[in-house]
């Protein structure tokens, strides 16, 4: 998957997408692009991240410059690793999202999710394990799960354990 990097009026910000409540899995929840290593057409989890990218929200692999790959993310109810790509657009992305895939692109500023008040965890409880779960509040839409635990992984990476 790709965490992909943008600047805009002076201001760094990140890609999410919301996945249609038709979705098999992760209905309705807000994730960055990405999806299934496919063996007839990626060459490896790079190109998985790029060309899923594509297909979800168009945009074009050659416009995503990979600088780093976070360390892979487990899922709780999937039980899939997710291998995070962060890649950086030399502009603002105009962006074409698949409506079978995507109900909505959020630009999310960076200074918007390293705003103390935005994040919150919970410790969750079940009867085979325990778990920390994280949250980021934004205007109107709540990111949790695999995709807050790599945002949290992230802003940790670019501004240190605060």
């Amino acid at each position: 998957m790709l965490v992909p990097l943008f600047e805009a009026d002076g201001e760094a910000s990140v890609v999410l997408i919301k996945r249609p409540e038709t979705m098999s899995s992760h209905r309705g929840e807000i994730a960055f692009p990405g999806g299934q290593f496919d063996v007839g057409a990626d060459p490896d989890l790079r190109a998985t991240a790029l060309r899923e990218a594509h297909e979800e929200i168009g945009l074009v692999p050659d416009a995503v410059e990979i600088v780093s790959r976070l360390d892979g993310i487990g899922t709780v109810a999937t039980r899939f690793t997710i291998a995070p790509f962060v890649g950086f657009l030399a502009e603002r992305p105009v962006l074409q999202p698949n409506p079978r895939e995507v109900v909505r692109v959020l630009e999310v500023p960076l200074s918007e999710l390293l705003d103390p008040d935005a994040y919150r965890e919970e410790r969750w409880d079940t009867h085979t394990f325990d778990f920390d779960v994280h949250f980021f509040d934004l205007e109107d839409e709540t990111v949790w799960g695999a995709t807050a635990r790599i945002l949290t992984s992230f802003l940790m990476h670019l501004v240190g354990d605060r």
